[in-house]
């Protein structure tokens, strides 16, 4: 009686083995491409592992969909080929979606709201780009933003002070160089965050074409694809996007397009 027992117990127990051992194969491992330069995005932290708003994006799509995920650090120079050759599965980096990146690779719906924003003193009264005459006005150089302020104050006004990166004008902001500035939203925010004895806010302005970035995979991929939109869909449901938002950024939660 006992061996019977026993032999029924060794079998019960290889079974739920083989189902284990089963769900465990069935859990795919996608290879994640990120440029590891974009803070905060994507950077790499002291032990060289890739942290940001971007990675804990897809870390949370992966969990919801039940894949596992391979972060690799990958160039901004070719990334999109990365793809093409199967180097990598997916890849997220601050891609803003365009019709011209849509011929090389699928998008994802998206997950970011990519626009230009006006920084300025908490004390400040300026509330729009039209405000912004008289005033010093750091740009990055070449940016959307620089296209917006030179169109109000003019190409070659005195009044525009250009930049390298956000950093660099953010920090002259800071020490009273300039008297405004105007960046990418997310780099921006960030920067506010990260540096509340700074006192600076974030003012929005319709001239700012309103772009949003999107999670890429190769053309056609649509098993892939389906799975990070469902993923994308029920982080935003259950509240882990926001969570990550305002982790990164602050409480005003962008509201995403369904597409």
């Amino acid at each position: 009686m006992f061996r019977k027992f026993a032999k029924s117990v060794v079998f019960a127990g290889c079974v739920v083995s083989a189902v284990l051992s089963s769900a465990y194969a069935a859990q795919q491992t996608y290879v994640v491409g990120s440029g590891g330069t974009y803070r905060p995005f994507e950077f790499e932290n002291s032990q060289k592992q890739l942290e940001g708003f971007d990675i804990d994006i897809i870390k949370a799509i992966a969990k919801a969909e039940g894949f596992d995920i391979k972060l690799v650090n990958t160039p901004w120079e070719g990334i999109f080929a990365t793809l093409n050759s199967g180097d990598r599965d997916i890849i997220i980096s601050g891609i803003t979606i365009t019709d011209k990146r849509k011929a090389m690779v699928d998008f994802s719906a998206p997950y970011f709201p990519a626009e230009q924003s006006i920084v300025v003193p908490n004390d400040s009264k300026v509330d729009s780009v039209d405000a912004l005459k008289g005033l010093k006005v750091g740009v990055v150089n070449s940016s959307a933003g620089d296209t917006v302020v030179s169109d109000t104050l003019g190409k070659n006004s005195t009044d525009i002070k250009r930049f390298d990166n956000t950093p660099l004008m953010l920090q002259e902001l800071a020490e009273d160089g300039i008297n405004a500035a105007v960046g990418d939203v997310g780099v921006v925010k960030y920067y506010i965050k990260s540096h509340p004895e700074k006192a600076l806010k974030a003012v929005k302005d319709n001239k700012f074409e309103r772009q949003y970035f999107g999670i890429a995979v190769a053309k056609d991929n649509q098993e892939l694809l389906g799975k990070i939109n469902a993923g994308l869909k029920k982080i935003v449901a259950d509240g882990t996007y926001a969570k990550i938002y305002s982790t990164w950024f602050d409480s005003n939660v962008p509201t995403l397009p369904a597409e």
